[in-house]
């Protein structure tokens, strides 16, 4: 780290920490460590001159950015503005150039470092009554982000080719293991809306390294595929997903668990394209599955079954009701996702780089976390779960409280106690229902406006309407 002196950073490591409740006598406040922090610095090469956006300024920033409900530099900038005045100190420029070419400068790793290892400890730290059975879960899932169309990002992560060009925008695909415990984000993928080897299954090759002996990893029936349940398995994780399209069930055969439950086993299939021989002829001849049929009755809709694929095999550990409550959980995924993209506004970014917007999404994830700790304490404080607690709600209370905190934190540690646990308090309150049979319709009441759509690109169109 080259870029202050110690003091600097520590002054500047304990603001950031204060932020996010990150100190005093709280429940996971070695969530973010002055570890993580450290060696995510030391893939700063260059030697940092700047004196009003240092590192931890930098980051600091941007996490306030993909907070606010306006994500504009300006705005950002503003921010840090207002708490310069309050230190007493000398406000800086107002102008945007400063901030942005200190972000630019700061290296991806250093923010995907960061938001990697807060995720994990806090997962780590999970306490032993909110896993299941007593084994960490963890939720894979996938969806798409769009960006700014510019020939940088048409580049990297073009946009879908149904689309004109100059009609559509940059899609990148990711995909994100979620702890079904607490909620965190441990790793992410992104690659490519399509294209050869750019897919949620492709992506989950390069991310199970993340998942130890006795995890069990839960995921939709995209996931139902032989040879990564048999390579999961040979690392010592058990998969649950629901059944693939082109796989049929036959109860009749097999082990008899119970009723509409038996063991099988799938012979292997043919090799794959993105596996070499050798690692293909090294995989077992068969994989040992245990097949569930659930049926879902819910009055005023139809009966729905459903096929539940997984290598928990053991009847008397995991009932089949465990197996379909565990799946059932499995949308607490897509409510996550939906946290990320809806609530944060991650569904569209910013950046007018691949590299800028690599880095948003990992700032992004690195604020969700902190959030997700923050949630944890409130979970732990009040003995409650913290999957029962609202994300909209416990951002909200904290973008309420965060001035306050940055002005009174450093004069009274008591009044900075005293502020943490009202703020705790406060999320502790806004609860979401247990609701795993309510419906909505995916309609909207309140009619858009009349703008037609864009049938050319922007330039073709301004040059007509100049005629």
């Amino acid at each position: 780290m080259r870029y202050s002196s110690q003091g600097r950073f520590q002054q500047q490591f304990s603001f950031l920490r204060r932020q996010f409740l990150q100190d005093g006598d709280l429940p996971f406040t070695n969530v973010l460590s002055e570890e993580i922090v450290a060696q995510a610095l030391k893939v700063i090469e260059v030697f940092w001159l700047d004196r009003i956006y240092p590192p931890l300024v930098t980051l600091w920033v941007f996490l306030g950015q993909v907070l606010s409900a306006d994500h504009s530099c300006r705005s950002a900038v503003a921010r840090l503005i207002a708490h310069r005045l309050s230190k007493r100190q000398r406000p800086c420029s107002p102008e945007t150039s400063a901030y942005c070419q200190a972000r630019k400068r700061l290296p991806e790793e250093f923010f995907s470092n960061v938001a990697r290892q807060t995720g994990r400890a806090l997962d780590s730290k999970a306490e032993p009554h909110w896993l299941w059975k007593g084994r960490r879960v963890y939720a894979y899932d996938g969806s798409t982000v769009s960006m700014p169309d510019t020939l940088e990002n048409q580049r990297d992560y073009p946009q879908p080719d149904t689309q004109k060009s100059g009609l559509g925008f940059p899609l990148a695909r990711i995909a994100a293991v979620f702890s079904l415990a607490c909620g965190a984000v441990l790793d992410l993928g992104i690659c490519r809306y399509a294209g050869k080897g750019q897919s949620e299954l492709g992506m989950l090759r390069t991310l199970w390294n993340i998942f130890l002996p006795g995890d069990v990893l839960l995921a939709d029936r995209l996931m139902c595929a032989w040879t990564e349940m048999v390579m999961l398995k040979q690392r010592g994780v058990d998969s649950v997903c629901r059944f693939t399209s082109h796989r049929r069930a036959d109860f009749r055969r097999g082990k008899c668990l119970g009723k509409d439950d038996h063991v099988v086993h799938w012979p292997k299939p043919t090799k794959p394209r993105s596996m070499d021989r050798e690692t293909y002829d090294a995989l077992p001849e068969f994989l040992t599955v245990r097949e569930c049929r659930v049926r879902i009755e819910q009055p005023g809709f139809r009966v729905k079954v459903l096929i539940i694929a997984t290598t928990l095999v053991d009847v008397d550990e995991f009932s089949k009701d465990d197996l379909a409550q565990l799946y059932r959980a499995r949308w607490n995924a897509e409510l996550d996702l939906r946290s990320l993209k809806q609530t944060m506004q991650m569904e569209v970014l910013r950046c007018k780089t691949p590299e800028l917007v690599r880095k948003e999404i990992w700032t992004h994830l690195l604020a969700y976390n902190l959030i997700r700790t923050i949630i944890a304490q409130a979970a732990s404080k009040h003995e409650i779960e913290p999957r029962s607690i609202s994300f909209k709600g416990a951002m909200q209370t904290l973008e309420a409280f965060q001035p306050l905190i940055a002005i009174q934190g450093e004069r009274d540690s008591t009044f900075r106690m005293d502020l943490y646990r009202q703020l705790l308090d406060a999320i502790a309150i806004h609860r979401v229902a247990n609701r795993p049979d309510r419906f909505e319709p995916r309609q909207r009441k309140r009619r858009p406006k009349h703008y037609g759509f864009l049938r050319k690109p922007r330039g073709a169109t301004k040059r007509d309407m100049a005629k």
